[in-house]
C-alpha cells in the first residue's frame, strides 16, 4: 500500500505538468497488479486520460513514461500498450512487505471502506425442519461478508429471524399431533421436527382433508388457544436448540434474534399511515393494496379484505423496528435469488413511504445449490440436512487423515471437523455471490485442486518449515530475490486491495480465490526455493512466516479456522 500511494502522488505530480487536475485516491483506485508479472508490479490504465490529453491512451502511457520522475523505489517505469507499468526495486518490495506483515500480524489486510453500522441478517430458517445444504451457503455468505465488512471498519450488527408461524409451522405440528403421541426427542431436536414436516406430506397423499386440518390449526394458533400454543412452543424449542448446535458447530453466533410470531400483525399501523397518505388504496372488498404497475411492477396486497396481514407487512414492520433500535447505515439480508423481486416491492414500498433509511438496504441474493441428482426437496425428504452433510465430509477427512497418520480419535474427530468446515465453506464462498452451483462432497473435500484442503495443506507445509528451523525468525536480511520469491512477495502484498474489493462487492469470491492463488505461489516457491541452510535463509524463513500469517488473515474472512498438522 505504501508504493501505491507512492506511485499514485508520482502520476498525480506529473499530470500537474500537463495541466491535468486529477484526484490521488481515485489513481490509486486505478491502480493494480498486471496479469503477469514479467509487466511489472502496478499498471496504471491510461483510458480515462483520452479526453483531457486529446490523445490515444498509448500515446498518453508513453508520454507519462518518460515525464514521471523516478525515484530510488522503482526499478523500471515502462509503457505497455495503453497501461503504464511500474518495477518495484526487487528487495525494497520484500524488505517492506515482510515487515508489513510480521508488524501487522493479524491486522494484516485490513482496510478502509466505512459504512457505518450495518446490520447483516441470516439465515433466517423456517422452525419445521433441520438447516439443510443451501442453509450452508447462507450462513458461509452471511458470516464471510459480515468479516469482510469488520476488517474494513464497520460496525457489524449479526441477526437472524426465525419463520415461526404459518401453515407450513401447522405441518409438523399436526403430523406430531396424530401421529406423535408426545413422544420426546430421540435424535437431534430439529431433526426430529422435520421427520413429522415430511410425515405430514406423505399422509397427505393419502388424505387430502389433512391440508383443511393445517388451516384450522392456524386458526387456533392466532385464536390463542392453550393446547395449540403450548404445542407451537415445544417444537419451535425443539427446532430452535437444535439450529443453535448446528450454528455453533458452524462458528457462527447471533447478535440478535427476530421471531415472526412476534411481528407479523404489528404492520397494520404503517399500511393505515401509508393508505392515508395516499401511498396505498382500499379495494372495494375492503383488502389494501400498492399498485406498482408503472414502476415495472405488479399490484401488491398488503392487508387482506379480512384484515389479515401478508408476509411484507411483518418486512415493513421490520425493516423500521431494527433502524429505530439500530439507527442502522446499512441493512443487508442474506437471502436467496428466488425472493429478489419481493424485496424489490419491499424496498421500493419503504421509500414510497418516506423512510430515509430503505436506500441503505440491500438483498445479498445467492444462487441455488444443487445436487449432483439434481434439486432438493423438503417436503420429499430428499433435503440434504446440514448436519448430515456435515458428517459426511467429516468421515472422508477423516480417511484422507488415516492415510497420512495415525491420530488419537479426539484429535481425528476434531481436525476432521475442521477440514471438513474447510471444504464446506470454501466450496460455497469460490464462485461469485449470484451463481447457483452444485456441490459434490467428495470433490470438495480433495486434498488437491481448487479446494479447501489444499488450502489448509499449505498453510500447514508452512507452519512445518517454521518447526524445522527450530528457532526463532531471524532478522530479516536481503541479498537477492529470484522470480518464485517475487511471486510470493507480490501476492502477498494484494490481501489489502482483494479485502477492498470484496468488501465493496459483498462478494468473498475475491477473497477465495486469492488463497487459492497465494497456496498455489507459495507451493511453487516450497519447491523451487530451499528454505533452511540456504544463503538466503534469513529472506525465505521471514517470506514463509509472511505467508503463513496472510493465508490465515485471509482464511478468517471465509470463516475457515487454520490447522498446524494436515
Amino acid at each position: 500500500m505504501q508504493f501505491k500511494k507512492e506511485i499514485a502522488e508520482a502520476i498525480k505530480e506529473t499530470l500537474k505538468q500537463f495541466k491535468v487536475k486529477t484526484d490521488k485516491t481515485k489513481i490509486e483506485a486505478e491502480l493494480k497488479p498486471p496479469p503477469a508479472p514479467a509487466l511489472g508490479d502496478f499498471a496504471f490504465p491510461c483510458f480515462s486520460l483520452a479526453k483531457s490529453f486529446k490523445k490515444n491512451p498509448t500515446d498518453i502511457a508513453k508520454l507519462l513514461r518518460d515525464a514521471i520522475r523516478k525515484t530510488k523505489n522503482f526499478d523500471k517505469i515502462d509503457a505497455s500498450g495503453p497501461y503504464l507499468n511500474f518495477f518495484i526495486e526487487k528487495t525494497r518490495l520484500a524488505a517492506e512487505t515482510i515487515k508489513q506483515v510480521l508488524k501487522e500480524k493479524q491486522k494484516y489486510g485490513r482496510g478502509q471502506n466505512k459504512i457505518g453500522r450495518v446490520m447483516i441478517e441470516f439465515p433466517s430458517p423456517n422452525t419445521n425442519k433441520p438447516l439443510h445444504l443451501g442453509h450452508l451457503r447462507n450462513m458461509a455468505i452471511g458470516e464471510s461478508v459480515a468479516r469482510l465488512l469488520e476488517a474494513t471498519d464497520n460496525k457489524v450488527i449479526r441477526a437472524n429471524l426465525n419463520n415461526d408461524r404459518g401453515v407450513h409451522i401447522c405441518k409438523s405440528m399436526l403430523a406430531y399431533q396424530k401421529f406423535g403421541r408426545n413422544k420426546k426427542p430421540d435424535k437431534k431436536t430439529d431433526h426430529f421436527v422435520g421427520d413429522y414436516y415430511v410425515r405430514f406430506a406423505k399422509e397427505l397423499e393419502k388424505n387430502s382433508k389433512l391440508q383443511d386440518e393445517t388451516q384450522a390449526l392456524l386458526v387456533k394458533w392466532e385464536n390463542g388457544d392453550k393446547k395449540t400454543i403450548a404445542l407451537w412452543k415445544k417444537m419451535t424449542a425443539w427446532a430452535i436448540d437444535g439450529f443453535k448446535e448446528t450454528y455453533k458447530t458452524f462458528g457462527i453466533k447471533h447478535d440478535i434474534t427476530y421471531f415472526e410470531s412476534s411481528l407479523y400483525d404489528k404492520g397494520r399501523n404503517i399500511v393505515n399511515d401509508g393508505l392515508k397518505k395516499g401511498v396505498f388504496q382500499k379495494r372495494a372488498d375492503g383488502a389494501i393494496l400498492i399498485d406498482l404497475t408503472k414502476d415495472g411492477l405488479d399490484e401488491k396486497i398488503l392487508l387482506r379484505a379480512d384484515g389479515t396481514a401478508v408476509y411484507i407487512t411483518q418486512d415493513l414492520y421490520l425493516a423500521k423496528l431494527k433502524n429505530d433500535k439500530f439507527n442502522l447505515d446499512g441493512s443487508i439480508y442474506v437471502v436467496g435469488s428466488e425472493q429478489e423481486y419481493h424485496f424489490k416491492v419491499l424496498f421500493l414500498i419503504l421509500r414510497k413511504l418516506g423512510f430515509k433509511f430503505a436506500k441503505n438496504l440491500k438483498h445479498l441474493s445467492y444462487g441455488m445449490v444443487m445436487l449432483p441428482e439434481g434439486r432438493m426437496k423438503s417436503r420429499e425428504g430428499t433435503v440434504v440436512d446440514a448436519d448430515d452433510l456435515i458428517e459426511e465430509v467429516r468421515q472422508l477427512a477423516e480417511k484422507e487423515l488415516t492415510k497420512r497418520y495415525h491420530l488419537p480419535t479426539k484429535e481425528l474427530k476434531s481436525r476432521g471437523l475442521k477440514i471438513a468446515l474447510a471444504a464446506i465453506k470454501y466450496h460455497f464462498l469460490r464462485p461469485d455471490v449470484g451463481k447457483t452451483i452444485t456441490f459434490n462432497p467428495k470433490e470438495s473435500i480433495s486434498f488437491d485442486g481448487n479446494t479447501g484442503p489444499y488450502i489448509l495443506y499449505a498453510y500447514a507445509r508452512a507452519g512445518s518449515i517454521i518447526k524445522k528451523s527450530n528457532r526463532r525468525i531471524a532478522v530479516l536480511k536481503i541479498f537477492s530475490v529470484n522470480q518464485e520469491e517475487r511471486n510470493l512477495i507480490n501476492k502477498i502484498s494484494e490481501l489489502p486491495q482483494t479485502v477492498l474489493a470484496g468488501a465493496r462487492e459483498y462478494n468473498s469470491a475475491p477473497i477465495a480465490n486469492y488463497v487459492f492463488d497465494l497456496a498455489q505461489i507459495f507451493n511453487a516457491f516450497y519447491h523451487q526455493c530451499p528454505v533452511i541452510g540456504s544463503d538466503n535463509e534469513s529472506l525465505r524463513l521471514n517470506l514463509t512466516n509472511a505467508f503463513r500469517q496472510t493465508l490465515k488473515n485471509a482464511l478468517y474472512l471465509l470463516g475457515i479456522e487454520t490447522i498446524e498438522e494436515m
